[in-house]
């Protein structure tokens, strides 16, 4: 039987809850040595909320292009990565929810040291005009730009019910913000440090599993959507683990991903990549493995220190 659909007002108060996520909790981090990261959080999460709330009186198109930076990137359907607001725009237009009013609240975001990225991820209701909720969850890299922040990669997941309700999420913030570099050789070394944690995250994979992998390659407050019977994000490694590789997890891939391109902050410590999973296939293959399109949002203490997924 259907689920009772809960009304767009206490969908939204729940929306602003954490999930009960099967008894995990996240740990605060230690606070920042100074108050700056914290405004910086608040400030964005903030302009989420503002954005859904203007959402509510817009189509689906003007909401998402208000929000949505020019070079936006999505992962989509059949291992396809789509680049740019009128594409990413137009594939989710091709969805059945198109036609509906968009609202969402954030439950959790997180800063770059030196302010210009962020992230947030919360719940998502599309109303539609027969009254209709249907429920999603959704991911959002932010960056700011000279008008303000805008969302650089988005994702959105459906779920089969209303999601469950409890106590806000801790942020995920730097020590402290830093004064943002503009120096391509430094801000390149990150990225490509980056794209080398992702491949190393693959081949970790095939040594150990990915059950192993992911446990040890996420951050202790990392967070995964989960799938359409899961109505809560999925919290802390050892249960993401779980999730992702639920038979067979200590045995040896049988996938295979990299990052064809990924997004860097200047401070080193926040970033995004992008890619596609596929199967591993015999070399003499003349068939192209399926795929399917991820995006991984990844943090480190440091420049110095290895990268965690913390988002995806």
């Amino acid at each position: 039987m259907r689920p009772t659909l809960l009304a767009p007002a206490v969908l939204l108060m729940a929306a602003l809850m954490i999930p009960h996520c099967g008894g995990a909790r996240l740990s605060a981090q230690p606070p920042a040595a100074d108050p700056a990261p914290l405004a910086a959080i608040t400030t964005l999460l903030e302009i989420d909320r503002a954005f859904s709330k203007t959402s509510s009186d817009l189509s689906m198109r003007a909401a998402l292009d208000a929000m949505f930076a020019d070079g936006v990137i999505a992962p989509w359907q059949r291992g396809e990565i789509v680049k740019g607001k009128a594409a990413v725009i137009r594939a989710m237009l091709q969805s059945p929810d198109s036609v509906a009013k968009l609202s969402w609240a954030p439950i959790r975001g997180g800063v770059s040291a030196d302010g210009l990225h962020g992230f947030t991820f919360g719940y998502l209701a599309a109303k539609h005009p027969d009254g209709r909720l249907a429920h999603s969850k959704y991911m959002a890299y932010w960056v700011r730009e000279p008008r303000g922040w805008r969302v650089a990669a988005w994702k959105r997941r459906p779920i089969g019910v209303a999601p469950l309700a409890s106590a806000p999420l801790p942020p995920s913030l730097p020590r402290r913000l830093l004064k943002a570099t503009t120096d391509g050789d430094v801000i390149a070394r990150y990225y490509r440090s980056l794209v080398n944690a992702e491949a190393g995250f693959s081949q970790l994979a095939q040594r150990v599993g990915l059950s192993r992998a992911f446990a040890d390659m996420g951050a202790d407050d990392a967070v995964n959507m989960g799938g359409l019977d899961d109505p809560q994000f999925v919290v802390g490694p050892a249960n993401i683990a779980k999730s992702v590789a639920p038979v067979n997890g200590e045995q040896p891939a049988t996938i295979t991903w990299g990052a064809d391109t990924a997004l860097v902050s200047s401070s080193g410590d926040l970033g995004i990549t992008f890619g596609v999973i596929r199967l591993k296939v015999p070399q003499n293959s003349n068939t192209p493995a399926p795929g399917a399109a991820f995006f991984t949002i990844w943090r480190r203490a440091s420049p110095s220190a290895p990268w965690r997924y913390i988002a995806e």
